[in-house]
């Protein structure tokens, strides 16, 4: 009988994890149908480089910088290639990638807390998570989906190293240790966001080759019998060849990974390399001294970012959501921070990997403060908080059933629900939607973007300028017929930089163009200073309001932004 109801139990929680998995599916199917998460403008260059790999281009980093890799670009091009280039594959790659993360977060369950209802509350908090989550595991920016998977994976293969080390006290397994280098490698292209996972990993595995390595040959000390390691026997030598074949094989891997990387490293040097990795282009937007900056980092962090974390406003604007639940989910998550530190105060078999997922968060929230990244608390950096945070929830929602039985599940219910409403209340404030704009005047209501191609096929206008929101979206939706540059501003003061101008082969296509036009969008001040620069050079033209968009078009003579003080760096 006891047999029966455990295999019974064992069904329904089966049953459960899919159910789990149609809701998650079911949630972005609602999102992306119902046009609720904008097609922005980083978003578009992923798709136009999904494409130009398609027609033979081998990009190897996100258009105009030399960070996060082309993969995402790569997987992209392969759902175009089976499904058409469509903003909905986009959406579909990125909804497989998170169905990969869901999965390996219910084997990351049983792997650190040896519990597959962890693995499955877990889950189910991240099947329905915050709208910081939802929102960069829904659109493509690059990477972030891969990281989450790449780092799950390189999580569930350091435990699995570690518990071989800690029961053989041999480094063997050489073939998974190139696994996980590879891993490393292939995310350190990608997104270098991966080394919140590797260097946890990597230090764990660490102390314990030197634990094993510090032993005296032939020797059984109590301290082996204190933490159940069997008896490390053999030479130095010996030792130093296991070690070194483990930590050959770790590194052979990281180099194929890498290679992209290194690839491009040989031919264009590491300067800019490492420049971009260490948040060299967030750095430049920073002016204060470094104290100062680790001040503001600090507090970027407990008041933007943990209310980012928890889901109590979203990433773009600081409009608080579900307003009566949030105390009760702070006094869950209050709870959950507690209940994580008292983990590693106490014995219990899964403690080391529990550990390495509390320093996933530590390098994370170490990494914000102490590097130029703290400058920006929009939220995408804590995305891979949602793992560890998932499971350590769901362990105290488990552990809570042991006391108070069946009313425990009601927390994972108070979460569910709170989740997604704060998503619904934040879609249905379109515009701007879910949108991964966070300053207001580039927030675009994208509704109009088929009027605009339209209007602009009608005119012929087929060349021009416009700004970075505008010129990428508007590419890709039209095949690459409507070409306008980003060469102008859409900060309010003017602000402008050169990295908004991200594909050179469409400089050369507008720059031989015999006429053009001009679109901006809510900018009054950039439209006064065109008409002014304009009529200062007895220029004709027309103008026409769609939605945001201000077309400045049918010109007597073509104009350049830079022969106007626009398109430079400096402001006009």
């Amino acid at each position: 009988m006891e047999s029966f109801r455990a295999k019974e139990a064992g069904f329904a929680w089966l049953v459960f994890a899919l159910v789990v998995l149609l809701l998650a599916i079911g949630l972005k199917a609602w999102l992306v149908t119902g046009g609720w998460v904008p097609f922005n403008s980083d978003e578009a260059v992923v798709a136009l480089m999904a494409r130009h790999i398609i027609q033979g281009e081998r990009p190897v980093f996100f258009y105009g910088q030399a960070y996060m890799g082309s993969l995402d670009a790569f997987l992209v091009a392969l759902g175009f290639a089976l499904f058409g280039q469509q903003v909905w594959v986009i959406r579909l790659v990125q909804t497989l990638l998170y169905l990969g993360v869901l999965l390996t977060t219910l084997l990351l369950g049983k792997a650190a807390f040896g519990s597959w209802r962890v693995g499955v509350l877990g889950m189910a908090l991240m099947a329905i998570p915050v709208v910081n989550v939802t929102l960069y595991t829904t659109v493509s920016l690059g990477g972030y989906g891969e990281t989450l998977l790449m780092g799950n994976l390189v999580l569930l293969i350091g435990i699995y190293l570690g518990k071989s080390l800690k029961e053989t006290g041999v480094p063997g397994l050489y073939w998974l240790w190139g696994i996980l280098g590879f891993l490393s490698g292939l995310g350190l292209w990608a997104f270098g966001l991966i080394l919140i996972f590797t260097l946890p990993v990597l230090f764990y595995l660490l102390i314990l080759l030197v634990g094993w390595m510090r032993i005296p040959r032939g020797a059984s000390t109590g301290e082996d019998e204190r933490n159940s390691l069997p008896p490390r026997k053999g030479t130095w030598k010996d030792k130093l060849a296991k070690a070194g074949w483990a930590g050959f094989a770790l590194l052979l891997g990281g180099f194929l990974g890498a290679s992209p990387w290194w690839g491009y490293a040989l031919r264009n040097g590491f300067d800019r390399l490492l420049y971009e990795l260490g948040g060299g282009a967030i750095a430049g937007i920073e002016q204060l001294p470094w104290i100062f900056q680790l001040g503001q980092h600090v507090m970027n962090f407990l008041l933007l970012g943990s209310s980012v974390i928890f889901g109590f406003r979203p990433p773009w604007s600081v409009d608080w959501l579900v307003l009566p639940l949030i105390p009760f989910v702070l006094f869950f998550w209050m709870a959950v921070l507690i209940n994580i530190f008292r983990s590693l105060s106490k014995e219990n078999p899964y403690r080391g990997a529990q550990a390495l997922m509390i320093g996933v968060m530590a390098i994370l929230i170490l990494g914000f403060v102490l590097t130029p990244f703290g400058a920006d608390p929009s939220g995408r950096y804590f995305v891979p908080l949602v793992v560890p945070l998932s499971l350590f929830a769901a362990k105290l929602i488990l552990d809570s059933s042991k006391r108070i039985g069946g009313w425990a599940y009601g927390l994972l219910v108070l979460l569910l629900v709170y989740a997604f409403m704060g998503t619904f209340q934040s879609a249905r404030r379109f515009p701007p939607g879910i949108t991964t704009q966070f300053y207001t005047p580039s927030q675009i209501d994208h509704r109009y973007d088929r009027a605009l191609i339209e209007f602009l096929y009608s005119l012929n206008e087929t060349r021009g300028y416009s700004n970075y929101w505008v010129a990428y979206p508007l590419a890709f939706l039209s095949q690459e017929k409507l070409i306008f540059t980003p060469r102008l501003p859409y900060h309010l003061d003017f602000r402008y930089t050169e990295r908004d101008d991200r594909y050179a082969p469409y400089d050369e296509l507008v720059d031989s163009a015999e006429h053009v036009a001009y679109i901006t969008t809510n900018h009054p001040e950039l439209n006064r200073y065109l008409r002014d620069s304009f009529a200062s050079r007895y220029l004709s033209w027309q103008e026409a309001q769609i939605g945001d968009y201000t077309i400045f078009y049918a010109l007597s003579q073509p104009v350049r932004p830079q022969e106007i003080g626009l398109g430079v760096t400096t402001n006009p």
